[in-house]
């Protein structure tokens, strides 16, 4: 088996995937065209199984996955690719950073998540309450 899918990202296709059967395992190489203003994660989905094979890296020009999965993690049969926002749902305050400032939020750096919104890089704290 050796076979090229799909990654959309919404209704968008923004890379391909290719995947190739290794005795119980598949080898999945998947290849994105993303601005980079976000961390994407690549999901795969066979019938109602849905598994996250991991976040995207730069790798040039573009972004880039390479992993093995068990076959019996995923599932037998067509397999369709997603491009998803690492985090989906960013619940919390978000606090640009700038050289020139202290940064006062270290203490609560534990459960942040670096972001770019807008242009301007910086962290999303959870509120306390949040999940």
């Amino acid at each position: 088996m050796n076979e090229e899918y799909e990654i959309m990202l919404g209704d968008k296709v923004v890379g391909k995937a290719k995947v190739s059967r290794e005795g119980l395992y598949y080898r999945i190489r998947c290849r994105c065209a993303l601005s980079g203003d976000m961390l994407c994660r690549i999901l795969v989905r066979c019938g109602k199984q849905e598994e996250s094979l991991g976040i995207l890296v730069p790798e040039g020009r573009e972004f880039g996955l390479e992993t093995r999965i068990p076959v019996k993690k995923v599932g037998e049969g067509p397999l369709t690719f997603s491009a998803a926002p690492r985090h989906r749902d960013l619940e919390g305050q978000f606090i640009p950073l700038s050289p020139e400032e202290p940064f006062r939020y270290i203490t609560r750096l534990k459960d942040a998540y670096l972001v770019k919104q807008k242009g301007k890089v910086g962290v999303v704290i959870k509120e306390p309450g949040c999940v």
